[in-house]
C-alpha cells in the first residue's frame, strides 16, 4: 500500500478571487465543486496524475497571521523569464515579500491574500516540472520528515541532508516535494497543507492505520462531517488522506 501527493489545499477569505490569481499565475484552468471551493488544475488534465500537483482553494473567514509553513516555488527557464514572470505576477496582484531571505537569486513574493511563494532563478533540475518547481514544507528536521514521507508515499527520495530533503514522483514527472530546515516552529493551524490519496482499490482505513504506525497523529478535531481523514505529520503539520480515485 502507498499514497501519492495529489494536491495542496489552500485556505482563503475569497476562494474565487484567489483562484483567479493562481490560475492566471500558472496558466491553469478553474473549476468549482461547490460554493466556497475553487479547484485549479492544468487545462486538459485527468486527475490524479503525477505530472501536476493540483490546488484546492477553500473559503475560510480566518485571516492569515503568520508565515505559511507550506509554499510553492515557481520554475523559470531563464533570467529573462524570471524577470518577466515577477512583473506579470505583480500585475496580477502579487507583492514582494520579506521573510528574512536577504540577498538570494530567487524572488520571494506574496499572493493577494499574503501567502508566500518564490519565483526561482532558472535551475536545470526544475526544467521539466511544469510551472510549479516544488511544494516546500518548512520544518525543524528534514531527515525526520523525509523518513516519514518516504514511507508514507511511493515517491522517490532524491536528497537528504540536515538542511534539505527532496522527493519526486517515481515516474520522474511533476514538481518536487521539499523539506527545508527553518528556525521557526509551527504555532497555528496551517493555511496551506498537503492532500494525499491511496490508489484505487486500496483500503482507506488500512492506509490510515499504516500512516499512524509510521508516526502520523490525530489533530484532535471533530471529523464526523467529512468524508476524508485529517492527520498530522511528525512535526504537527496537518494533511488530508483522501478517498482513492
Amino acid at each position: 500500500m502507498a499514497t501519492r501527493l495529489v494536491q495542496i489545499n489552500m485556505k482563503a477569505q475569497d476562494d474565487s478571487a484567489l483562484g483567479r490569481f493562481w490560475a492566471e499565475a500558472l496558466g491553469w484552468g478553474v473549476d468549482s465543486e461547490g460554493p466556497g471551493v475553487t479547484n485549479l488544475e492544468p487545462v486538459g488534465f485527468a486527475y490524479p496524475d503525477p505530472v501536476a500537483v493540483c490546488i484546492d482553494i477553500v473559503a475560510r473567514s480566518e485571516v492569515k497571521t503568520v508565515k505559511n509553513r507550506v509554499h510553492l516555488d515557481l520554475a523559470t527557464t531563464s533570467t529573462a523569464h524570471q524577470t518577466e514572470l515577477v512583473a506579470r505576477l505583480k500585475d496580477l496582484g502579487a507583492t514582494l515579500a520579506d521573510v528574512g531571505q536577504r540577498d538570494v537569486p530567487w524572488t520571494v513574493m506574496a499572493d493577494p491574500e499574503g501567502n508566500e511563494f518564490c519565483v526561482l532563478e532558472p535551475r536545470p533540475i526544475y526544467q521539466d516540472t511544469g510551472p510549479i518547481a516544488a511544494v516546500v514544507v518548512d520544518c525543524t528536521d528534514p531527515r525526520r520528515m523525509a523518513r516519514f514521507w518516504d514511507q508514507a508515499m511511493d515517491w522517490t527520495l532524491h536528497e537528504v541532508t540536515d538542511d534539505h530533503a527532496s522527493m519526486r514522483s517515481a515516474k520522474g514527472v511533476g514538481p518536487y516535494l521539499e523539506f527545508i530546515r527553518t528556525p521557526d516552529t509551527k504555532s497555528v493551524w496551517n493555511r496551506v497543507h498537503l492532500d494525499i490519496s491511496p490508489y484505487p482499490g486500496d483500503d482507506l482505513e488500512a492506509e490510515e492505520a499504516r500512516l499512524r504506525a509510521l508516526g502520523a497523529s490525530d489533530p484532535g478535531i471533530d471529523q464526523s462531517a467529512i468524508s476524508w481523514t485529517v492527520l498530522t505529520d511528525p512535526e504537527g503539520n496537518e494533511f488530508c488522506l483522501l478517498t482513492p480515485r
